[in-house]
């Protein structure tokens, strides 16, 4: 890297920080823009490793970033995509119910959504369920037509073109091992391990900590005490498994069950892709470490899971697929925490934004993320 100074530096090229990127490269006057990513391109991590789900924002609660941020971010992502020609299908989504609890949960989610502003959720009975998909089990459900999948890699892709068209040098396999404040004119300096080894370091003005599963310790290089300042990341796997491909056809939508206690997760839910298959997934599994391997095992519970609104699924048809890791603030057994986005004058740290526990639905929520950091940072 020849710049020894830059305007900005982005830590981190999942979707957000390409989002970022793209947005922020848009400034007027223009500002010089360095992307930075430890990995050897972008979306390495959480990024290319979810169900690629485009949520409607019926799930969080009212007034929360992940809401009011969901709602405004899938139809900014819509827009986009059908803009740029990038792969997405608004399929719908069937959020089922068959027992007492979980009719009662489907209530609580529909106040939800209300109070989201989510005004276009369907009740179904059974027989409503069955026109629209008939090979699955259900008394009652949600039908939640906004709902959508995407090619993730294509948006990254297209973010990360529209970025370095404006003028946004990426830096990939350039790790971060050093942040230090600069008393004297204000900014950052960064410093890092290039990509043989070497060490170097860039200065900055503004500073945009877009790390995934490293915001936590971007955010400690900086001086922050995380876990007094609740920026702390647990990290949570969830296991993904597929069907076999004669089994994809049978289903059409989205398939979920009622949300998991204070949002863990979503629960063990169907997706289709856009290349057809039929995945079950995610479980929800905190680690102390980084571990993307799926546990065969672990077949009989999705099975357990699934079987009572797939009554066609058959234990021994499910195969390993994936994992993906999310960065969650709430630990197991935690109440909801909302997304941290937040501009540190307070704390001393002028013109750097912290994002911290940017899990689902970050995919959806990437490009009003990124506006919403712009209008922190530039008004």
């Amino acid at each position: 890297m020849t710049t020894d100074k830059v305007d900005l530096i982005i830590i981190g090229a999942g979707v957000v920080g390409l989002a970022v990127a793209a947005e922020l490269s848009t400034l007027k006057p223009k500002r010089s823009i360095v992307l930075i990513d430890k990995n050897e391109c972008f979306g390495r991590e959480t990024s290319s490793r979810n169900s690629e789900v485009i949520h409607a924002g019926i799930y969080y609660p009212a007034g929360s970033l992940k809401a009011r941020l969901c709602v405004e971010g899938k139809e900014l992502l819509y827009r986009f995509c059908a803009k740029w020609d990038i792969p997405f299908k608004r399929c719908g989504k069937i959020i089922v119910a068959n027992s007492t609890e979980e009719d009662e949960s489907l209530t609580e989610l529909l106040s939800t959504a209300a109070a989201n502003g989510v005004n276009d959720l369907e009740e179904l009975n059974r027989a409503q369920i069955k026109r629209l998909e008939p090979h699955i089990n259900a008394g009652c459900a949600l039908y939640s037509p906004s709902t959508g999948i995407i090619n993730s890699h294509s948006l990254m892709a297209r973010l990360e073109h529209n970025a370095l068209q404006n003028g946004v040098l990426s830096a990939y396999c350039h790790l971060v091992t050093k942040i230090e404040t600069l008393e004297t004119n204000g900014g950052y300096r960064i410093h890092f391990k290039n990509p043989d080894g070497t060490t170097d370091a860039i200065d900055c003005e503004h500073l945009i900590n877009c790390a995934g599963l490293h915001a936590d310790r971007v955010a400690a290089l900086c001086g922050i005490d995380i876990t007094a300042a609740g920026y702390k990341q647990h990290l949570c796997k969830g296991e993904y498994f597929t069907l076999p491909q004669n089994k994809a056809n049978l289903i059409k939508h989205l398939i979920y069950p009622p949300p998991l206690h204070e949002l863990t997760g979503l629960g063990i839910h169907v997706t289709t892709t856009l290349d057809g298959r039929l995945r079950l997934g995610p479980n929800a599994i905190y680690l102390d470490e980084e571990d993307y391997s799926v546990n065969p095992l672990h077949s009989k519970d999705f099975y357990q899971a699934a079987k009572n609104f797939l009554p066609f699924v058959e234990e021994d048809e499910l195969e390993p697929e994936m994992a993906g890791i999310r960065p969650k603030l709430s630990g197991p057994g935690e109440p909801f925490r909302d997304f941290i986005i937040s501009e540190e004058t307070s704390r001393g740290l002028p013109g750097l934004i912290n994002l911290i526990g940017i899990e689902s639905p970050g995919l959806t929520c990437a490009i009003s993320i990124a506006r919403l950091v712009k209008s922190l940072q530039f008004g």
